[in-house]
Parts: C-alpha cells; sequence; structure tokens
C-alpha cells in the first residue's frame, strides 16, 4: 500500500478533515508578521483531490521514480498535500526543518538531493536558486495554484522497503542525519496505532512543526481514522489554549516542553474551557512527576499517556501491561506486543539499566548518505536490532522507564551523570519550574554539572539554596556546581531544551568562574 493512500474513501467525503489556523503571508515580513490566512477549512475529498492535484503535477515534470521533493515550510494544508502527493506519484518526500540556520537547510537539501522544493513565501528565500521551487502563495509560474494539476490520480504502487520520505534528525551531536523511512513501515505504524478503535469522532490539535516525527505521525493517524485535524502553523501557548477551547479539541499532543509553556499561561487557562480534552500524549523528551501533576490538576478529566518514540523507530514502542497492570506514572509503558525490546549494558551499568534496542515493522531502513558527509555509523546491530543510544531502566513488572540519551551522559570524579535525573530532582522542589543540566569541564574532575533554573513566580529562592538541596536529597556528585537562573529555558526547533546552546553558554560564561 502507498503511504499517500491513508484516505478512508470508503467514508464520508464531505466530513471536514482539517481547519488550518493560518499560515504567513508573504515573504518579506520577517519573524513576526503582521497578517496571516484566515482559517481555512478542507472536506476529506478536497485534500484527498489537493494530494491528487500535486501527484498530477509532479507526474507531469518527468521526475525519475525515487526523485526526493523537499517541503520546506510551516504547517499549513498545502504542506500535507503534498506530502502525500509526493509519496503517491512514487517520489521522496523530504521535510525540512525550516528553523534550522541557512548551512544546515542548504546541507540537508544537498545531502537528500532535492531537485524540487515546495516551500511558503516566507521560506521561499531559503531555498537555493539552483533547485526549482513551488511557491504556496504565489501567483506565477513558481506559484502552487500554477503547478498543481486538478484530476484523478492512481498512486504508485510501492516496492517492498521503498524510501517514502526522509526525515532529518536535529543534529544535536553534529550534521543532520536523513532517517530513510519505507511506504510499509509507516503504514503498519498508523494502522497499528489505530488498530479497531473508531475515532473518526476526534478533534486533534497539531501545533508540532510537521517536518517533526510527533506531528507527522499523528496527522497520518488523524486520517486514517477520517478524524479533524485542527492545524497551527506553529506552536504559541496562548494560541494552542485558545484553539483547544474554540475548536473543543479532544486530543493532544505534544513535546514536554510545549505542555510547560501552556500550563504557565495561568490566567488564561483560568478562564478557558479545556473540558473536552479526552487525550495528552507526550513523548520525545523526559517528563518530570512535577509537570504529570501539574497536567492532572489542569486537566483533571484527561487521559494523560507519557510516551517514547524515535525519528528512526516511530511512536510504537510501547503499549498497555498484559496483565492490565496501571502504568506508574513516569514510565513509558510495557512493550507493544509486536515489537521486539532489549537493554543492553553499557558503562557498568546496573542490572536493570542499558541502552534500548528494538525491532519492529515500523524501523527505519538506515540513515541516508552522500559524499557530501563522513560515512554514518551502521545504526543496526549483526542481529537486526536498531541501537537507540537512549538509557532506560526496567522494573519487576516489566514497565519501562527513560532515563536520558547516552551521549548526554557525562562523567563528573568518575561518577557518570545523567542529565534527566538531576532535572528531575531539581523540579521536585516547589520553587523550581524548570531545570536543565549540562557539563562544564573540570581540570580535576573532567566535568562537573551546571543547572539552569527557571522559578515558580513569585520564588525568591537563591542558588544557595539550590545546591543545598540538591545535596540533602540526592548524591553529593550530582549537585550543580553553578546555578543560573533564567525566565524560560531555551527550545531547540523541535521544541525541546536546546541543550547545545546551554552548552555553549556554560563552556563561555562558567567554566571560569568560581
Amino acid at each position: 500500500m502507498n503511504l499517500g493512500d491513508l484516505f478512508r474513501r470508503d467514508r464520508d467525503p464531505n466530513q471536514v478533515a482539517l481547519i488550518d489556523l493560518g499560515g504567513y503571508l508573504g515573504s518579506n515580513l520577517g519573524e513576526n508578521p503582521v497578517s496571516e490566512l484566515a482559517p481555512r477549512e478542507f472536506t476529506y475529498g478536497q485534500l484527498d483531490e489537493m494530494a491528487n492535484a500535486v501527484a498530477r503535477g509532479l507526474e507531469a515534470q518527468a521526475l525519475p521514480a525515487g526523485t526526493r521533493v523537499a517541503i520546506l515550510s510551516a504547517n499549513r494544508a498545502e504542506f500535507i498535500a503534498c506530502l502525500f502527493g509526493i509519496m503517491r506519484a512514487g517520489l521522496v518526500a523530504v521535510p525540512v526543518n525550516y528553523k534550522f540556520p541557512q548551512k544546515m537547510i542548504d546541507f540537508v537539501l544537498a545531502d537528500s538531493g532535492a531537485q524540487l522544493v515546495f516551500c511558503d513565501a516566507l521560506r521561499a528565500c531559503n531555498a537555493p536558486v539552483t533547485i526549482p521551487k513551488i511557491v504556496f502563495d504565489q501567483n506565477d509560474s513558481e506559484g502552487f495554484d500554477g503547478f498543481i494539476n486538478p484530476g484523478p490520480y492512481s498512486s504508485i504502487i510501492p516496492k517492498p522497503d521503498q524510501v517514502a520520505m526522509i526525515l532529518y534528525t536535529s543534529g544535536s551531536s553534529g550534521k543532520p542525519k536523513g532517517v530513510m523511512l519505507s511506504h510499509q513501515s509507516h503504514v503498519w505504524v498508523a494502522k497499528t496505532r489505530l488498530g479497531k478503535n473508531n475515532w473518526s469522532h476526534h478533534r486533534f490539535l497539531i501545533a508540532a512543526p510537521l517536518y517533526h516525527m510527533n506531528a507527522l505521525a499523528l496527522t497520518k493517524l488523524a486520517i486514517l481514522a477520517h478524524a479533524q485535524i485542527i492545524l497551527l502553523p506553529q506552536f504559541d501557548a496562548k494560541q494552542y489554549i485558545k484553539a483547544t477551547e474554540k475548536y473543543r479539541c479532544t486530543w493532544l499532543t505534544a513535546v514536554p516542553p510545549m505542555i510547560a509553556m501552556m500550563l504557565q499561561e495561568t490566567e488564561l487557562l483560568k478562564s478557558a474551557d479545556l473540558s473536552s480534552v479526552e487525550f495528552l500524549r507526550m513523548g520525545s523528551a523526559p517528563i518530570s512527576p512535577k509537570l504529570l501533576a501539574a497536567i492532572h490538576e489542569a486537566l483533571p478529566h484527561t487521559k494523560v499517556t507519557n510516551a517514547f518514540g524515535t525519528t528512526e523507530a516511530g511512536p510504537v514502542v510501547f503499549g498497555v501491561h498484559p496483565n492490565q497492570l496501571e502504568q506508574p506514572t513516569i514510565s513509558v509503558g510495557y512493550p507493544h506486543p509486536e515489537v521486539e525490546l532489549r537493554l543492553v549494558d553499557e558503562n557498568n551499568l546496573p542490572a536493570d539499566q542499558g541502552i534500548l534496542q528494538m525491532k519492529s515493522p515500523g524501523v527505519m531502513l538506515g540513515y541516508h548518505q552522500s559524499s557530501l558527509r563522513d560515512p554514518l555509523p551502521h545504526p543496526f546491530t549483526p542481529d537486526g536490532f536498531y541501537s537507540t543510544g537512549d538509557l532506560f531502566r526496567k522494573d519487576e513488572n516489566g514497565f519501562y522507564y527513560f532515563i536520558g540519551r547516552s551521549d548526554d551522559m557525562f562523567v563528573c570524579g568518575g561518577e557518570n551523570i545523567y542529565p534527566t535525573e538531576v532535572e528531575r530532582l531539581l523540579e521536585s522542589h516547589p520553587d523550581v519550574e524548570a531545570a536543565a543540566v549540562v557539563p562544564v569541564e573540570d581540570y580535576i574532575k573532567g566535568q562537573k554539572p551546571a543547572a539552569y533554573v527557571v522559578k515558580k513566580q513569585n520564588s525568591t529562592i537563591t542558588e544557595s539554596e539550590i545546591k543545598t538541596f540538591c545535596l540533602e536529597n540526592g548524591p553529593a556528585y550530582q549537585h550543580p556546581r553553578w546555578v543560573v537562573f533564567l525566565d524560560a529555558l531555551p527550545l531547540a526547533s523541535t521544541n525541546k531544551i536546546d541543550r547545545i546552546f546551554l552548552k555553549n553558554d556554560a563552556k563561555n560564561n562558567l567554566a571560569n568562574r568560581d
């Protein structure tokens, strides 16, 4: 089955599929445009026809099978239509992180070998002049309306393991890596997530960027479910709350920092009616018990799921316990029955901890490589398991708990420190809203932890009080030697904490501070 054909054509084509809450107008408006498109509604029939029109337009270009076609745009209806249309035509969709610096955008387009770029007007200037581009908000030869070719279309039947899309990682540990995902792998992901459930009544709010697995996978699930998508161009805490209330959204999905930012809008939350929300699924980053408690207080009737997934292996990893045991608060669940998991020891870890390795039908084909970069290490073990690089522990009932990225771990005086563990300790303090921990080079200890902390509103807590709290409640070697107070933690383009920025700040401003 072609991944572009997840539409249920046996269902009502006149049902509203998508409410697009506005993309940016104009290419010269800067980062804070003064005008946006008004909300637009698309039925399933209209969205399906737009995807066909994209496929027919691409077919007219006579591009060879497997040609890479990039999408460089904020969230909008045309992004989704292009994604499905590209795959229907047997080409490879390459969503590009438009928040990357220009050099990294250029790298992704060159590394993928993209031969065409769909983009919105605000980001048209970021597309190299050497690659043809189709601009969504433009009425000329380069415009989207002139490119598409309305009419029926029969999707290409993909070969086994044919690449459907390439998603690039955030590049947190070097240049971004192109993750090659097949049609069959993500058809399996969408169908497995939906199962036998009738979720057509749900209204999914999507504000995470569509170039990220979090939003892409949810979009495919919603379309397969014949549900409704409420699409924000990008995340904004106030608009997120307002959209949830106005459109009576039933299903939210986000990375934890997005929800933490939403909860800081205390005055707006007091007046907002969010009683429609049935499910909140969080993943892609660690979550603290403190944040979970705050979510339950703000959304007392919402089922909250702490999930885990990767770009390389998708969102189907964990599920419910076979004996129906209740999932512990910060656990990510019990292994899904169609997924094989194992923990592999590194750095002399305790018996119940290790690096998560997995095997499932949703795992990537591999990393895309080209002559433009050094060869990448092989991501699979000899027996076919994908090694995630994520450290987990498992309890006596088989529930898994995410500890942190193995490459975030650093050594202080011979002791392994995982930032997530220190962050959870810091966030357990009643005056701490959020925290991030990074290493600082030290001549004697090798590396020492530094903490960036967001105080609770009106808190007067001091650096020395934070240090004392950590010494009294955790191992001495874990306590932060420096504490920096911020109004908010910086976020990377995936809405996760920007650890690269904080590491550079610590290196430049803390290493020589007593």
